[in-house]
């Protein structure tokens, strides 16, 4: 095998080719690069980095919830009401009970519960679909927002607003960077290192082919870099700032929910019921007890995620959570996410969400106007999914199939052995 194999083959640690499995990552480095150039490098500002995080991790949290729900075969129209209902919930009972903020963010948590249950159980329980379900809960919840609301703002306090507006703090001998953020960026390193290591000890148990030496130390060499940059732009950030609160529980997020759903029983249950429901329930997963909890996980998240986007707003009010839902579900499905279900990752849906993101951000920072970032996110969206649908189709390279390729459960069987050519003697008996 020669040395540019083994880089296609192994240099993100995959069994197929890698431009394939890292197509949608490609892609958010083409609009990357392109916004760098066209914005005279503020895109990869520090500034323009941490704005980027506070201001759309809230979408980024509502998509890994949406995957789950969209990998289950489901649709979630009522997240962005569930959000501002939560929010408004939160605010006042802040404000005219003077609840502490902690118990107020429990507080949120246990209405996003409370309403995920009534949602799942009408999905799983009564056999609605979820798309009537959440179509109802969002008028339900966009109404019960306005009227405990009033159909006004409702500020929260200082601390609150910590978790949507709030950065690491300063610790420390003065480097000229924020320290905290440094040693979050060591961590992960030390993290991949050790994942690698753990990887190639798995594998040499298993007595499966290891990955060249060298191919490995450039994979690592590249995360490394990633990592090492971006820890310093967050951490280099004007003086106050560095890497947002609302980002450290985004990262939190995606690695307990990317590693639920790749590790556990559970996890493997969701694709298991989104693959093939009935199949699955016959052969043991419950099918109901699923489809509930996928549901009432979807609606916390969704609480979560309005609670920081008021504590960053300062304020509740009666115009939020407007079209949460589209831009989380686009993060799905542009992150590689099935529309049958049963395919979808929570990485991919993670990169599909900053790829809108930026997109947006850099749209915004050459001064396009609101329609016109509407029209082009749009038909972005739209192009990139058919173009996609149509290579595959063709049988030419498909970013959304290459991601999923992992999961799938479609792959054509191999065919049988042709039989071998009847004897004289055979043939013989048969005639006779």
């Amino acid at each position: 095998m020669s040395r540019i194999t083994d880089l296609q083959k192994n240099l993100f640690g995959g069994t197929t080719s890698n431009a394939r499995q890292f197509g949608m990552i490609s892609t958010l480095v083409a609009i990357v690069l392109l916004f760098q150039i066209w914005t005279d490098g503020l895109t990869l500002t520090s500034g323009n980095l941490i704005a980027v995080v506070s201001q759309y991790s809230y979408i980024l949290i509502l998509a890994i919830g949406m995957l789950m729900v969209i990998v289950a075969g489901h649709i979630d129209l009522s997240v962005g009401s569930v959000a501002a209902f939560t929010g408004i919930v939160v605010a006042k009972a802040m404000q005219e009970y003077d609840l502490p903020w902690p118990l107020g963010i429990a507080l949120g948590l246990l209405v996003g519960a409370a309403i995920g249950a009534w949602q799942g159980f009408w999905v799983a329980y009564i056999g609605v679909p979820a798309f009537i379900v959440t179509l109802a809960g969002m008028l339900l919840f966009r109404g019960g927002n306005q009227y405990i609301g009033n159909a006004d703002t409702v500020p929260v306090p200082e601390g609150f607003r910590k978790i949507g507006a709030g950065f690491l703090p300063e610790v420390g001998p003065d480097t000229g960077y924020n320290n905290l953020t440094l040693l979050l960026g060591v961590a992960a390193c030390a993290g991949v290192l050790w994942r690698e290591w753990k990887a190639r000890q798995t594998r040499r148990e298993m007595n499966a082919d290891l990955a060249p030496l060298w191919v490995t130390g450039i994979r690592l060499a590249v995360m490394f870099g990633v990592i090492v940059f971006a820890s310093l732009r967050f951490a280099g950030g004007r003086i106050g700032t560095s890497l947002p609160i609302s980002g450290i529980i985004l990262i939190v997020l995606v690695l307990a929910y990317s590693h639920y759903t790749r590790n556990t029983i559970g996890g493997r249950h969701i694709y298991a019921v989104g693959g093939n429901a009935r199949a699955a329930e016959l052969s043991g997963v419950k099918l109901k007890r699923v489809n509930f909890l996928v549901m009432m996980n979807m609606s916390v998240l969704a609480a979560l995620a309005g609670m920081i986007f008021v504590a960053r707003s300062s304020a509740s009010g009666p115009q939020d959570g407007l079209s949460w839902e589209l831009d989380a579900i686009a993060a799905v499905f542009i992150g590689g996410a099935a529309v049958s279900g049963g395919l979808g990752t929570v990485s991919g849906s993670i990169v599909g969400g900053l790829v809108m993101a930026l997109l947006n951000n850099g749209l915004q920072l050459e001064g396009v106007g609101s329609d016109m970032v509407q029209i082009i996110k749009g038909l972005v969206l739209l192009l990139a999914v058919a173009f996609d649908v149509y290579n595959k189709s063709q049988g030419r390279f498909s970013v959304i199939g290459a991601l999923t390729r992992p999961f799938r459960r479609d792959d054509p069987a191999a065919p049988a052995p042709p039989a071998a050519p009847e004897s004289d003697a055979d043939k013989a008996k048969v005639a006779g």
